[in-house]
């Protein structure tokens, strides 16, 4: 998960109820095996005093940040969410390194076309 990522700031009061999610995203980051994956990777811890609720901001490789409320989002929906849009930037960064544009359009007749590539089955074997 850090692999996609140059900064983690986990912001928390500590006597606030809602803090499980930021805890548990917080121990995903400090995993060896998530430290080896991107040692550069900036993890930042703030303890809160305020009433401001739990929240975790991430800055992606390619600079874009994302904040995620902490309080109503369970830490394996957000790794899930940044291991999307990683995997989003990895096949941006593969397109732009072999020249092509990206995002790659589909003209709307090619997506129409059928694919003659896969037979369709009869009705006897889809009964089996």
């Amino acid at each position: 998960m850090l692999k996609f990522l140059s900064k983690v700031k986990i912001e928390f009061n500590a006597l606030d109820p809602r803090i499980a999610s930021c805890m548990e995203f917080l121990a995903q980051c400090n995993a060896p095996k998530a430290k080896e994956s991107n040692p550069s990777c900036q993890v930042q811890v703030k303890r809160r005093t305020d009433d401001h609720p739990p929240q975790i901001t991430v800055t992606f490789v390619n600079g874009v940040e994302q904040s995620y409320d902490a309080t109503s989002t369970p830490a394996h929906n957000i790794r899930t969410m940044i291991l999307e849009k990683g995997q989003y930037l990895e096949t941006e960064q593969m397109f732009l390194e072999a020249g092509e544009k990206w995002p790659v359009i589909i003209p709307d007749d090619e997506l129409k076309q059928p694919f003659l590539g896969i037979k369709p089955k009869k009705a006897e074997e889809k009964k089996q």
